[in-house]
């Protein structure tokens, strides 16, 4: 596996601690850089990208300081480390105020050292995750809200660009909670109906009369207690886009009313003798297999064929594992506005855990679960504590050792990525897509058991 080394730039002015300290880290597998000074630190940092400087604070012209401030200024997501022989608590609480990730005092341990750079760079790795996030969030935001870099959305999104300029019918197909209202308002955000109302109704929650008197309206007079005439959700979307959501769920009787309103472009109100003109697009979504409703009779075939012109298949969550990320990421900025709240990152362990999740609730769960996490973090980054239990307790549960042992959750988890790379020939990429995780989890997952990743 091939991957980027993270570069790692060293300041200090005693050849012997540099070359040391230098040592050390290029045997860690960083891409280290070293300078003698702070002048020459501040020139590099100007031109090249370090994810990490860790720099002596007592040097010429140019301290530890001035080059914590530089190296914020020029490249304010690098973290920055200060050792130094003159501590003091001043000191310590002006460079941590100042960004520094951590501050080492002189003589230190080649293990303390070790540990700091590890979680610096941890951190920065959280960093450009999240970055990266949000730039693939900015590059598919021409559908607003559709969010996914998957086949499958890739695929939704064209189809939605193709079919939004006609009124053409669109059926939309998915399990609950894959997000069948945001297909909708899509295609209505890219037609030529934009401009007119967007209406949405669930078919599944009322009964046969309300719902006539909702979206057909009624007549004053028309019945005990209609005092008043009232417009019908069908008259107010006149010019633009019906939603009918659940349409599988429409009693026989009220669909051939409104197969009425397709065909003619007309309706009557509850107890009115003059059709009304009304000009709009119907979409509809189900998660039934209305095909199969159609041919058993449970939903008219005429209705069906009329309605099924375009269909949309949006896949379950658990079927587009890659767009998680991208979803956790948007709901986490737009949750975290909405509670005013400084949450800004998703810790990679999250991601894993939500990578592994079945997701029977789809991205409606999702979107709760963030919900849930973003109110109960006290940290910028959201942790394993704020998942509901039954996602942070997730095992995988592969094999036995020898004599039906029960194995560590460790020994499991090894097990079943040796597996699966026996499976894939040895290729990670298909590996960890198998396994829904992304390349540079599993790759950390190969370092933490001592594999070869090369």
């Amino acid at each position: 596996m091939t991957t980027r080394k993270e570069r790692l730039l060293v300041v200090e002015d005693e050849d012997l601690a540099r070359k040391n300290l230098m040592h050390i880290l290029d045997r860690e597998g960083y891409d280290v850089t070293g300078v003698e000074s702070g002048e020459k630190a501040v020139a590099l940092i100007k031109e090249h990208p370090f994810d990490l400087v860790i720099t002596d604070f007592k040097m010429g012209r140019v301290d530890g300081l001035q080059v914590l401030e530089k190296s914020k200024t020029f490249q304010p997501g690098v973290e920055v480390i200060i050792i130094t022989g003159y501590a003091t608590v001043d000191l310590a609480v002006k460079s941590m105020k100042d960004g520094a990730f951590y501050y080492i005092a002189k003589p230190y341990k080649i293990d303390q050292v070790r540990k700091v750079v590890s979680e610096a760079l941890i951190k920065r790795r959280l960093q450009l995750e999240n970055q990266q996030l949000r730039d693939e969030l900015q590059r598919i935001r021409p559908i607003p809200a559709l969010i996914g870099k998957s086949p499958a959305m890739e695929k939704i999104r064209e189809t939605i660009r193709q079919v939004a300029p006609s009124d053409t019918n669109v059926l939309i197909l998915g399990e609950s909670g894959t997000g069948k209202e945001i297909v909708a308002k899509a295609i209505h955000l890219l037609s030529n109906r934009q401009s007119k109302r967007f209406v949405a109704f669930n078919c599944g929650s009322f009964t046969e009369e309300l719902m006539a008197n909702e979206l057909f309206g009624h007549e004053k007079g028309a019945f005990t207690g209609a005092d008043r005439e009232h417009v019908g959700l069908l008259e107010v979307a006149d010019g633009g886009t019906v939603f009918l959501d659940e349409i599988g769920d429409m009693p026989l009787t009220m669909q051939i009313k409104l197969l009425r309103v397709m065909q003619e472009r007309e309706l009557m109100r509850v107890g009115g003798v003059t059709p009304r003109q009304v000009n709009v697009r119907f979409l509809a979504a189900t998660h039934r297999d209305l095909h199969e409703d159609a041919r058993t009779g449970q939903f008219r075939q005429d209705l069906y064929y009329r309605l099924n012109v375009i269909t949309i298949h949006i896949p379950p969550l658990a079927e587009r594992r890659e767009d998680i990320p991208l979803l956790a990421q948007r709901f986490l900025a737009r949750i975290a506005g909405e509670m005013q709240k400084e949450v800004s990152g998703i810790d990679s362990e999250v991601m894993e855990l939500l990578g592994q999740y079945s997701w029977p609730g789809n991205v409606r769960e999702l979107e709760n679960i963030v919900e849930r996490a973003v109110a109960l973090a006290t940290k910028p980054t959201i942790g394993a504590d704020q998942l509901p239990d039954h996602i942070r307790n997730l095992t995988i549960e592969t094999y036995r050792t020898a004599g039906d042992a029960i194995p560590t959750l460790e020994e499991q988890e090894k097990r079943y990525i040796e597996w699966v790379l026996q499976k894939t020939e040895g290729n990670k990429t298909h590996a960890a897509k198998i396994m829904g995780i992304d390349r540079v989890s599993l790759w950390r997952k190969l370092k933490r058991f001592g594999w070869d990743d090369s």
